[in-house]
């Protein structure tokens, strides 16, 4: 008896509803939206938080990076200066990280020269960068042709005018022929390619906490960087000319393992300081950003969630909106039931009923909406996009929530209604 008469209250809420479909849809509307928001920012948000952390991990979270930075007393100082600013990295500070630092497994010494390449009649800007053998173990960076190699000790030892290019150089100055054998010029000097790297992402492993594009790097073996190059760069910029003396612009210190890297930061930030009169240099760790990102995932998902969960609680607002206006009209509805023998608990079951039925149906679509808009925006922007299933149920939970919360002061606001008043309402 109970489950008929229950049954018979949400079959009476469901039609309820289907007289009034224009006001029925136009009231779900807010929670589609609602719900589909939610979905889409935290899908949004997760898509770039992943990317980012991406980036970081391939620098290596066992990887401690050191890079030379311009004191910034000697930023902007004038049009043209007679003598070289010195700064930066040292040899003997790599010396020093090799002989004091534990648990070392590789230490990869870099230089990096702005430079341009050119083949034929291709060229682009690209950056050269001398460095050893090992630096293609610390990188996370792999090969993508079968015949194509990387530096090699012998290549070092008889500083050979040999060359790997990234894979955007080697798109650039190779757009139809196959650039293994071929010389490339990169400044006035030529090289022989010996190999090409695969794709890879923008945050360079070759320094900084600026994002660059690697893929338009070209290395060389370090001892033919010092010999072509020097270690003096010039650099020309609107109204100045200046030149710079750096041994190193880069120390990539490879760890054994991740937990060594805290007290290894800790030791070469005291290290580097003692033995630098000015702040000439940067220590970039890698895993304290990705624990960094970490948190600022946390946040950026709280933010956004609660951003779109405003939609949601707008949209509540307009279900017990409708629902105290639809009891109005329905006074004397109301009155017939009860003087027909329907108790309290009927009324408050129907028009709850109506609520929940308007949020889950709300939910449902912007469900599906809420799923589509990643993928559309994935598709049309080349943004990753990643749903994850917490957002999907968490959105959707949400939203019946909204229809029970929002539908029991209107629900219990016509079941108190007297009936002899209510029969007596035109």
């Amino acid at each position: 008896m109970i489950a008929y008469r229950l049954k018979r209250t949400i079959v009476l809420g469901i039609r309820s509803l289907a007289l009034h479909k224009l006001r029925s849809s136009l009231t779900v509307l807010g929670i589609i939206f609602g719900v589909s928001s939610v979905i889409a920012m935290l899908s949004i948000g997760e898509g770039a938080n992943y990317e980012a952390q991406e980036e970081i991990k391939r620098l290596g979270s066992d990887n401690i990076i050191l890079k030379s930075k311009k004191p910034s007393e000697d930023e902007g100082s004038g049009y043209e200066r007679s003598e070289a600013i010195v700064y930066g990295l040292l040899w003997k500070d790599f010396e020093r990280i090799s002989k004091t630092i534990p648990a070392v497994r590789n230490l990869v010494p870099m230089r990096m020269i702005p430079s341009d390449g050119r083949y034929a009649k291709q060229w682009t800007d690209v950056q050269v960068v001398g460095t050893t053998p090992e630096y293609l173990n610390v990188s996370n960076l792999t090969s993508a042709r079968a015949e194509g190699r990387f530096i090699t000790q012998h290549d070092m030892d008889r500083m050979l005018p040999i060359c790997v290019l990234g894979a955007g150089a080697a798109r650039e100055l190779f757009p139809i022929e196959d650039p293994l054998g071929n010389d490339v010029k990169l400044g006035t000097f030529y090289f022989r390619v010996v190999g090409v790297l695969a794709p890879t992402g923008s945050a360079t492993g070759t320094g900084g906490t600026e994002a660059k594009d690697r893929n338009k790097d070209v290395y060389i073996p370090l001892t033919t960087a010092d010999k072509r190059y020097g270690q003096y760069t010039v650099r020309v910029t609107s109204g100045s000319r200046t030149t710079e003396k750096v041994e190193l612009h880069q120390i990539i210190v490879n760890l054994e393992s991740d937990h060594h890297v805290p007290a290894a930061a800790s030791a070469l930030r005291g290290l580097l300081t003692g033995s630098h009169k000015k702040e000439d240099f940067e220590v970039l760790v890698p895993l304290e950003l990705l624990a960094q990102k970490e948190r600022t995932k946390r946040i950026f998902n709280i933010v956004l969630g609660s951003i779109a969960a405003i939609s949601l609680l707008v949209g509540g607002i307009g279900i017990m909106n409708i629902m105290l206006a639809s009891i109005m009209e329905r006074t004397r509805e109301i009155g017939i039931r009860r003087a027909l023998g329907a108790k309290k608990r009927d009324i408050l079951t129907q028009f709850l009923v109506e609520t929940v039925v308007l949020s889950t149906s709300g939910g449902l679509f912007g469900v599906f909406l809420g799923v589509a808009i990643p993928y559309l925006v994935e598709s049309m922007s080349g943004m990753k996009t990643i749903i994850t299933p917490h957002s999907i149920m968490l959105s959707f939970g949400i939203s019946a929530a909204v229809g029970v919360i929002f539908g029991i002061y209107p629900a219990s606001r016509a079941a108190a209604m007297d009936p002899i008043d209510a029969l007596r309402r035109e």
